[in-house]
């Protein structure tokens, strides 16, 4: 599983006591700007076709952020076929990634009017069967700043667990987890993403009116529309949109509104990660009349099916999984058995909340002056919050039904 953080009243075991991260992990990266292109493209690529694979006609939310961020402290872990699979999937060597997600975590702001957090733990079972090796301990500790827990995997460290989530992402993710974890599972791999930011401009009371939005299924709803004039707009062979900033311009939000007729997931098949970045990267000066629905929603996938189907497929079988870097188990084999994503997001007059949470679980066993444009967001669309000094992709979703 990926998981967070940290909390003053936990029952489990703190064992980050004892290593501390080494000093050249303290080093920025050089060149991050320039280098960061073909990440982001990659990052863009493989959460898209995640995406595409869980999209159901379905509110839908993911943070490719927080999802790369989990998967990539549990690569740290593998070796042989395990890691080349998971490196395949990335489109990048392990050594690269853990620099990128390093350098790209010392750039989140933290100002008064938009704040930007992530937050990784790991979790393991406290029994004698199990060994975890310090070095994997070590790399985590030195890119993602992972807090380490020893927990006996009972009610006491769901509990924990659900606490640390819920502290990490502000009270947007109040509970990761349902029940106490299996019997077989050894170890969980959190990572925690938090986003509360101001529009540039805060939506006035004139400016919200009541509309009709049609969702997915026909059926029509009065809610409140939130109306501006933005200055960049988005053409795509079958879409068009807008880009509204946050406070700073640091971060916009991105709508995507798929022509008349065509729906959203046939839209999402229509583009890849490298094609959604140029769209925002080439949008025009454009003045645009927007207009698009308050609302809020939280979504939660377990993502072990779409990975296996893109290509990591080792991490997860109880024999071929080679994960002896991150530890052993005289119970058996340690493998992945399952990947718990879940979101919440807000977007009213003031601006956005957001947060993710990503869990890995393993298991031992067997502007021109041109006419002005419109974009009315009332029916179904996809949408992002881009990172724009990165054009890193923070949350990519789709509003099908307004409730």
């Amino acid at each position: 599983m990926l998981m967070l953080t940290a909390c003053s009243n936990l029952t489990a075991t703190n064992l980050m006591a004892g290593i501390k991260r080494n000093d050249t992990a303290s080093i920025v990266i050089d060149g991050l700007h320039e280098n960061s292109v073909d990440k982001v493209t990659e990052i863009a690529g493989f959460s898209l076709d995640i995406f595409k694979k869980i999209y159901g006609n379905e509110n839908t939310l993911i943070s490719p952020l927080s999802i790369v961020s989990a998967l990539a402290m549990t690569a740290n872990g593998a070796e042989n076929e395990t890691l080349s699979q998971m490196e395949e999937f990335f489109g990048s060597d392990i050594a690269g990634l853990n620099k990128f997600l390093y350098a790209y975590r010392l750039y989140l702001p933290n100002a008064d009017k938009y704040k930007v957090s992530l937050a990784n733990s790991i979790w393991f079972r406290d029994i004698e069967n199990l060994t975890v090796e310090k070095e994997f301990l070590q790399t985590n500790k030195d890119y993602y700043n992972a807090e380490v827990y020893k927990a006996p995997f009972d009610d006491s460290t769901k509990n924990d667990i659900n606490a640390w989530v819920n502290k990490k992402t502000n009270g947007q993710i109040k509970k990761l987890l349902e029940e106490k974890p299996p019997d077989n599972s050894v170890m969980y791999l959190i990572n925690a993403l938090s986003f509360d930011a101001e529009w540039q401009s805060v939506y006035k009371d004139t400016s919200v009116r009541e509309g009709v939005f049609t969702a997915q299924d026909g059926t029509e709803k009065t809610v409140d529309f939130m109306h501006s004039t933005e200055y960049g707009y988005i053409k795509l062979p079958n879409a068009i949109g807008f880009t509204k900033p946050y406070a700073d311009y640091r971060y916009f939000f991105v709508a995507l509104l798929p022509d008349e007729g065509l729906e959203v997931s046939d839209f999402i098949d229509s583009i890849d990660g490298k094609a959604l970045i140029n769209a925002v990267k080439n949008q025009s000066n454009e003045m645009v009349y927007a207009s698009m629905p308050k609302f809020t929603f939280e979504y939660g996938k377990e993502l072990s099916e779409a990975l296996k189907e893109l290509g990591i497929k080792d991490a997860f079988d109880s024999e071929l999984a080679d994960f002896s870097s991150l530890g052993h188990s005289k119970e058996g084999n340690i493998f992945i058995s399952r990947v718990i994503h879940k979101t919440k997001i807000e977007v009213d007059e003031m601006g956005t909340k957001a947060g993710a949470v990503t869990a890995v679980e393993m298991s031992a066993g067997s502007a021109a002056l041109t006419e002005p444009k419109t974009v009315n967001l009332n029916r179904p669309f996809f949408f992002m919050i881009v990172d724009s000094e990165f054009n890193m992709p923070v949350f990519m979703g789709v509003l099908n039904d307004v409730t």
